[in-house]
């Protein structure tokens, strides 16, 4: 920690430089920072490493330099109500807002906005202004009211006649707008238990879930209810083309897979369609794959997935598609690696520790398995944890790292006693199955690279 400059002016160097750091990054590339009032496209530098970096370091001092400034009072005034942002986005994204103003960049007067999504207008412009305040939607003139970079993420895939016509597919390809849709429905109306739930501790009920919708039944069970086909088709729709979603490095670099013998066998155990395992075969296409889940993702979403993207690696039998149950026992014994992407985090320990003994129990003592997941990381200093950031930062960065993290941490208790873990946490359920934890390399998933004891 340094002494010889206060906190104020450390984190506002922070924000200077970086800021300059990002405008010459873009200027090297002759194209211009975005501006936040016209709609997203993306760009050359969107998954830059350096530029993310710089990002995060610039969002951290801003937000605890405002935090620092802030009286408290105000902090609390702006925190205590924020379930209206919440309620606010799963009404625009609801109703198809962002979609109504696609193709209107000047604008629409909220009566007209009111008309084509059916919501009283005089109640939206106060939706619409809230947002707006917080840099979600543009206010162009009085009443009149735009996408800009930040709402134009939440457009769908489909036209808005589309959408109006056929509610039962909106979510399809809009992962962005799915997201919202799960997070503010199902997440929301848990949330409302959060409080009672931890309070009273009431017995046999796991989370805020199954108190909010009177059910003994996991998520994915409740899920599987007729009643709430819609809310399953969004939120596969919000979880589909983690492959996509993440830059593809951290697949493929997160583990040495060029030390594997040739037509080594990688398992992606619960693999949805089986996105990462594209990624990896494109990049490695030496190996044999197996992509494992439910026989209604199999079946279904995962066979028409590589028939679209790669129907040759199917047929050759470089891929193999796989029904299986991670609760059972694993069918593919002695593979060179089992890997698996955002799954850890679903489960309580004693469930995760089930799981990866099934791997153990089915894997050679040469191989290894690999975890996807993301960190959680201590707001203080841990050395365990990341390097340190600069002086005053938070060790986890605060909002663009430890802010996300922890807020889905939050959401995996509110709806399935999950849990983001720390390196220590990964340690020890590793330990309890069978596995060693013998490598971590950080970065937006992590990859922790464990070898069989």
């Amino acid at each position: 920690m340094s002494s010889s400059i206060s906190p104020l002016a450390a984190l506002a160097s922070i924000i200077t430089s970086g800021v300059h750091t990002l405008e010459s990054a873009y200027s090297e590339h002759g194209v211009p920072f975005p501006s936040l009032d016209e709609p997203y496209s993306a760009g050359p530098l969107d998954n830059d490493a350096a530029v993310t970096a710089t990002t995060h370091l610039i969002i951290a001092a801003a937000h605890q330099l405002i935090a620092t400034i802030r009286t408290p009072i105000a902090t609390i005034h702006d925190y205590a109500p924020s379930m209206y942002m919440s309620s606010s986005l799963g009404l625009i994204t609801d109703v198809n807002v962002p979609d109504a103003l696609k193709d209107e960049p000047a604008g629409l007067h909220v009566d007209v906005i009111g008309a084509k999504v059916n919501v009283d207008s005089g109640k939206l412009a106060r939706v619409l202004r809230y947002l707006a305040t917080r840099h979600v939607f543009r206010e162009v003139t009085p009443n009149v009211f735009a996408n800009n970079r930040i709402s134009s993420v939440l457009i769908k895939s489909r036209s808005f006649e589309q959408l109006k016509a056929d509610k039962s597919t909106k979510y399809d390809g809009a992962i962005a707008a799915a997201l919202v849709g799960h997070q503010t429905d199902e997440g929301q109306i848990s949330n409302s238990f959060f409080i009672e739930h931890l309070r009273d501790a009431p017995k046999d009920v796991e989370t805020p879930f199954h108190l909010a919708f009177k059910t003994k039944a996991t998520l994915w069970e409740w899920y599987e209810e007729p009643i709430n086909r819609l809310r399953r088709q969004r939120f596969a729709n919000a979880m589909a083309g983690d492959g996509e979603r993440f830059p593809a490095t951290i697949f493929t670099g997160g583990f040495n897979w060029n030390t594997l013998d040739a037509e080594s066998v990688i398992v992606d155990v619960g693999g949805g369609v089986g996105s990462v395992t594209l990624t990896l075969a494109k990049a490695f296409p030496q190996y044999k794959y197996v992509v494992q889940d439910l026989p209604e993702v199999i079946d279904g979403q995962a066979r028409t997935y590589w028939e679209g993207q790669s129907p040759q690696s199917v047929s050759d039998g470089t891929v193999t598609l796989q029904t299986h149950n991670f609760f059972e026992p694993q069918p593919v014994k002695d593979a060179a690696v089992y890997f698996m992407r955002m799954i850890m985090h679903n489960w309580p320990d004693a469930t995760s520790i089930t799981i990866l003994k099934h791997l153990r129990a089915a894997a050679a003592p040469s191989s290894k398995l690999v975890i996807f997941d993301m960190l959680m990381l201590h707001a203080c200093p841990d050395p365990a944890g990341l390097p340190p950031p600069p002086y005053p930062l938070l060790a986890n960065l605060g909002l663009p790292v430890g802010g996300f993290i922890t807020a889905i941490d939050l959401h995996m208790l509110n709806l399935l006693n999950g849990q983001e873990r720390t390196v220590s946490q990964f340690a020890a359920l590793g330990e309890a199955s069978g596995w060693k934890l013998e490598g971590v390399k950080p970065g937006a998933l992590a990859a922790l690279v464990f070898s069989a004891v």
